[in-house]
């Protein structure tokens, strides 16, 4: 069966089952369908970390953390700091590509192993936007802060404020303004966002999105990256996914929260991305020719998966005391 058909099939069954389970099944036989889906006979794999595309620094920072004995937690809040502190990555905290008008904005969310979630929307003047989702987290009743509120709240939490356009960013986005083409197309190949999860010592799930969002976006533009359920999700019971790329269109299927419940009805993280890509690639009239959508998940036991819908996104993961860098499979072979 060629693999269009068979994702196409699998995406309308995933649907389908998980549709059915609060309907068909008893409180009972839905709590042991939810143990079966993780249930293995192989030896969890921990500590492990997994990131999407080329981040090798951010996840051995991150697997660092954890063989130190830190939560899951504090690792992917300290991998997510280095991505944001790069400045030649533009498109992650400082030096990221700005919006129309010249301003970075940055989005970050994290979430925890408890179910806790805090992030943060259209930040100005903060590098590590990570750190202050998890203060938001942590130190108010809320899970979100957007703009102006949320910087004056990082500054209240002792973050200093500072340009966050670069002389390059800068360069390109003068360089943009000559034709001002507003397409917002994702280039297939290349690092826009890092998602990041990780399991400690002790079993525990954790994980985290930051990014400048969209290059030349309309200002106030928000993507995926802080929304959860669509940029990210973790459920300590089953696993976590995180996506990346095109957010507008992950947010319409709500891809992460999607994988998270596929794993939870049995899937393997490798099955519930390539269904979770599906569920995109194959909406009626949908064109994905000209955008990217990445994932990635990991389970209770520390197996992964990783999916796009065309060539060259890659995710970094260490397990088994090794940090490597991987070419995702991809649904567009044509």
């Amino acid at each position: 069966m060629k693999r269009r058909n068979f994702i196409k099939k699998a995406s309308v069954t995933g649907l389908g089952i998980v549709a059915a389970s609060s309907t068909l099944l008893s409180c009972d036989e839905t709590k042991s369908a939810e143990k079966t889906a993780v249930a293995t006979t192989l030896k969890p794999v921990r500590p492990l970390v997994i990131a999407t595309w080329k981040t090798d620094l951010a996840v051995e920072t991150a697997a660092a953390y954890l063989a130190k004995g830190a939560s899951a937690l504090d690792a992917v809040e300290q991998g997510c700091r280095i991505e944001e502190a790069n400045e030649k990555g533009q498109s992650v905290g400082k030096g990221g590509l700005p919006d129309r008008d010249g301003n970075v904005t940055l989005d970050a969310c994290i979430m925890d192993s408890k179910g806790n979630y805090g992030a943060v929307l259209g930040v100005k003047n903060i590098k590590h936007v990570i750190s202050v989702a998890r203060k938001v987290m942590e130190d108010t009743p809320h899970v979100m802060l957007v703009a102006e509120g949320a910087e004056q709240f990082a500054v209240s939490k002792g973050f200093k404020r500072e340009n966050l356009l670069t002389e390059a960013s800068k360069k390109a986005w003068e360089k943009w303004k000559v034709k001002s083409e507003y397409k917002p197309i994702i280039n297939i190949e290349n690092h826009d966002t890092i998602g990041m999860l990780a399991v400690d010592k002790n079993g525990n799930i954790s994980g985290a999105c930051t990014t400048s969002g969209l290059a030349y976006k309309l200002p106030g533009r928000v993507g995926d990256s802080p929304i959860i359920g669509g940029g990210l999700f973790v459920d300590n019971e089953v696993g976590g996914a995180s996506a990346t790329g095109l957010g507008e269109e992950v947010l319409k299927t709500v891809g992460s929260f999607l994988i998270v419940e596929l794993m939870r009805q049995g899937k393997s993280p490798q099955e519930a991305c390539e269904i979770a890509i599906g569920r995109i690639v194959n909406k009626p009239g949908k064109d994905f020719k000209n955008f990217q959508v990445g994932y990635i998940a990991v389970n209770k036991q520390g197996e992964t998966g990783a999916y796009s819908i065309h060539q060259w996104f890659s995710y970094n993961i260490f397990k088994n005391g090794e940090n490597k860098n991987l070419q995702s499979d991809y649904f567009n072979k044509a």
